[in-house]
């Protein structure tokens, strides 16, 4: 079953928790960015920037856009070397 991003009773979505926020324009979008510690990973994902698996314990990048054409259901977790290399 896909994974729902759960939202506050007032319809926004909630806000990740860890690591400091930035936002950065690339590509031609503007992207909300935070840095996951190792300490803060508990889960299993797959980095878009090069398809292989990000770990628990393993340092990484959490991005979304915040445009108006995206969001956080557009929310993805990258290595933080896959990120910086795009």
């Amino acid at each position: 079953m896909a994974r729902r991003n759960r939202r506050a009773a007032d319809g926004e979505p909630r806000p990740l928790f860890g690591g400091a926020l930035s936002n950065v324009e690339r590509g031609g979008r503007r992207w909300a960015v935070r840095r996951i510690a190792g300490s803060g990973a508990t889960k299993i994902y797959r980095c878009p920037g090069c398809n292989q698996e990000i770990f628990p314990g393993t340092a990484h990048v959490v991005a979304w856009p915040t445009d108006d054409l995206g969001g956080g259901e557009e929310r993805r977790h990258w290595h933080t070397a896959c990120w910086n290399r795009g």
